[in-house]
């Protein structure tokens, strides 16, 4: 009995071994030393880098106060159509923000109005165009500044504070109402119309 056993034990060995061997097929030592024919590397077209000329970032914004003393920001870019922009009004006494976001149409953007309903109170603002990340941008957009902005140069483009490339921001002072007229600092006045 025990030499059947062995035998059986030695039988199960043998079967399990040459089932680990091989998937099945037989090929030859030949077969396998024999190199795949090489395909035509030639015949697949290699996609060249494309060369991208840097953009000179530009903005330039402009503000008016309406009669109701709201703000209607607007201005000029060299940035591509359909580019994504943050505007922001900060009042400087308090800090208070207004934000919108628009997009450049034929070389231009629009905004507003920023401010309560009551109307914007005398004293400093500053005005501020962001161009954002390229991450947000559509891919036409990005396509021309980069998938990092890394395509952007010029004095308006800096790093991105979370990390995510280049952006460019546009700030402006604005002082509105009658005392600001004494100011002696480089700020434009507006006034109702």
């Amino acid at each position: 009995m025990k030499a059947w056993r062995r035998s059986c034990v030695g039988l199960m060995a043998v079967l399990w071994l040459s089932g680990c061997g091989g998937d099945g097929n037989d090929t030859t030592a030949e077969e396998e030393a024999q190199p795949e024919p090489a395909t035509d590397v030639a015949s697949e077209p290699v996609p060249e880098p494309v060369e991208v000329d840097p953009l000179q970032v530009e903005i330039n914004a402009s503000a008016s106060l309406r009669s109701d003393r709201r703000l209607m920001v607007q201005g000029e870019t060299n940035l591509p159509e359909e580019t994504r922009l943050l505007l922001v009004v900060e009042r400087e006494l308090s800090g208070v923000r207004w934000q919108s976001r628009t997009s450049v149409t034929d070389g231009q953007f629009a905004a507003g109005p920023f401010g309560p309903g009551s109307g914007l109170p005398d004293g400093g603002y500053i005005i501020t165009v962001n161009l954002v990340e390229a991450s947000v941008q559509p891919v036409s957009v990005r396509e021309r500044i980069g998938a990092q902005g890394e395509y952007l140069e010029g004095e308006l483009v800096r790093s991105s504070r979370h990390g995510l490339g280049q952006v460019a921001s546009y700030s402006r002072r604005y002082l509105i109402g009658s005392e600001p007229r004494r100011a002696t600092d480089q700020v434009e006045v507006l006034e109702v119309e």
